[in-house]
C-alpha cells in the first residue's frame, strides 16, 4: 500500500466509523438512538485507535491536513509531500461520508429533523460566534498536533496498541473541548462530508450546507497546528526559530 493509499482507506475508516457512531445516536430508530455526547466522543476515539493502527505502517496515519501541516512545520515530514497527503484525506473523508449515507439511509428517511442529518457529516457550533468558534477550533488543534508530535515515534512497542494513545488523546480534546463546535479538529473530516452533504440526495428531505460556517472548522485546525509547530521548534531548540 502507498502512502497515498494508505491516507485515503485510513481516512476513509476514521470518518466511516466517526460520522457513523453520530449517526448512530442522533438519527431516528436505530438502535443507539439518544445514546448521548459521551457515545459520540467515546466512538470517534476508537474510530482514530482503528483507523490509525490499520494504515500507519504505509502513510504514518496522519489522516488530518492539520497534522500534516503540523508535522512539516516542526521539521517532522517533507514539506512536499503535504499536497498529496491533503488529497488524499480529502478523497477518504468522501468516501467515508458516502459510506455512512449508504448504511444509515433507512434512518435519514425516518428522521424529520434536517439539522440531525447535517450533523452525521459536519459539525456546527453549540453557539454561533465566530470569533470564539475559531479560537475553539485552533485550541483543540494545538493541542493534538503538539501532543501528536510528541507520540511521531513509537516508543511502547506494543503493535497495534500504539495507536491507542492517538485515540485517548482524541477522547480528551472531544470530552474536555468538544462542547463548543463539535471538536472538528481536522479540515478534510468537516469539509469532505459537507461537500457530500450538499451534492448527494437525502430521502426526506435536506438542508442547506452551512456554508457561512464552513470556513472555520478548515482554518482554526489549520492554525492551530501551525502554532503546535513552532511551539515545538521552539521547545526542541530555541536558535532555530528567529523571529524579526
Amino acid at each position: 500500500m502507498t502512502p497515498f493509499f494508505g491516507e485515503l482507506i485510513g481516512t476513509a475508516l476514521l470518518i466511516l466509523l466517526g460520522n457513523g457512531v453520530v449517526a448512530n445516536v442522533l438519527l431516528t430508530g436505530t438502535k443507539g438512538q439518544n445514546g448521548g455526547w459521551i457515545v459520540i466522543v467515546w466512538g470517534w476515539g476508537m474510530a482514530v485507535f482503528v483507523a490509525v493502527f490499520t494504515v500507519a505502517a504505509f502513510s504514518g496515519a496522519h489522516l488530518n491536513p492539520a497534522v500534516s501541516v503540523g508535522l512539516a512545520v516542526a521539521g517532522k515530514f517533507e514539506w512536499g509531500q503535504v499536497p498529496a497527503y491533503v488529497l488524499a484525506q480529502f478523497i477518504g473523508a468522501m468516501i467515508g461520508a458516502v459510506l455512512v449515507w449508504l448504511t444509515y439511509w433507512p434512518h435519514f428517511a425516518r428522521t424529520e429533523d434536517p439539522d440531525l442529518k447535517l450533523a452525521c457529516f459536519c459539525t456546527a457550533p453549540a453557539v454561533r460566534n465566530a470569533p470564539s468558534n475559531l479560537f475553539s477550533e485552533i485550541i483543540g488543534s494545538f493541542v493534538l498536533v503538539f501532543a501528536v508530535l510528541f507520540l511521531a515515534v513509537s516508543v511502547f512497542g506494543l503493535g497495534a496498541l500504539d495507536a491507542l494513545p492517538v485515540g485517548l488523546l482524541v477522547l480528551a480534546i472531544g470530552l474536555s473541548l468538544g462542547g463548543t463546535t463539535g471538536y472538528a479538529i481536522n479540515p478534510a473530516r468537516d469539509l469532505g462530508p459537507r461537500i457530500v452533504h450538499a451534492l448527494l440526495p437525502m430521502p426526506g428531505g435536506k438542508r442547506d450546507s452551512d456554508w457561512g460556517y464552513a470556513w472555520v472548522p478548515v482554518v482554526g485546525p489549520l492554525l492551530g497546528a501551525g502554532l503546535a509547530g513552532l511551539l515545538y521548534l521552539v521547545l526542541q531548540d530555541p536558535t532555530s526559530v528567529q523571529f524579526r
